[in-house]
C-alpha cells in the first residue's frame, strides 16, 4: 500500500507506479470531482493542486507524487463553506452543462493566491481550460467577482 495526502488526509492505495494520479484519485479513493476530459494535460478537466500548483492530473504519475500535498474540488470548501471562488460561480451562475468546472475553479483557485487582482489579460493566459460551453466571459467574471472579496 501507498500513501498519498489528499484534502489533508492520508489515504491509502494500491495503484501500479505509472497509474495516472487522475485514476487514483477517482477510482481508488472515490474523489469523482476531479474530471477525465482528455487524457493528454490539454483540456484542465481533471485539474488539482499539487503542493498548490494547479496540476493536470491525468498526466501525473503517482509514484511522483510522493509526500506532497494534494487538494481536489472536494477539498476546498472547509466545513461546508464555500471559499470565494466557488461563491462567485454560483452567484455568477457560471457553469452550463458544469463538467469542466471542477477543473476551472481549481485553475481559478491557484491564480488568485498567485496574482490576488488579476487583469483579463492574466486571466486569459492563466485560464488554459477548455470549456466546451463556451463560458469564458463568465469565468472571468466570477474571477473578478472573487478577487474583489478578497
Amino acid at each position: 500500500m501507498a500513501v498519498l495526502n489528499v484534502n489533508g488526509k492520508a489515504l491509502n492505495h494500491n495503484a501500479d507506479p505509472r497509474t495516472p494520479l487522475l485514476w487514483v484519485l477517482r477510482e481508488q479513493l472515490g474523489l469523482t470531482g476531479t474530471k477525465y476530459g482528455c487524457g493528454i494535460a490539454q483540456c484542465g478537466a481533471c485539474t488539482v493542486h499539487i503542493d498548490g500548483v494547479a496540476t493536470r492530473s491525468c498526466q501525473v504519475p503517482v509514484t511522483s507524487v510522493g509526500a506532497k500535498k494534494i487538494v481536489t474540488i472536494e477539498g476546498l470548501a472547509a466545513n461546508g463553506t464555500l471559499t470565494k471562488v466557488q461563491k462567485a460561480w454560483v452567484e455568477l451562475d457560471v457553469p452550463q452543462c458544469g463538467y469542466c468546472q471542477s477543473g476551472m475553479v481549481m485553475a481559478a483557485t491557484a491564480l488568485l493566491v498567485a496574482k490576488p487582482k488579476p487583469t483579463d489579460a492574466e486571466i486569459d493566459a492563466a485560464m488554459t481550460n477548455i470549456c466546451r460551453c463556451g463560458t469564458y466571459q463568465q469565468v472571468r467574471e466570477a474571477i473578478h467577482a472573487a478577487a474583489a472579496k478578497a
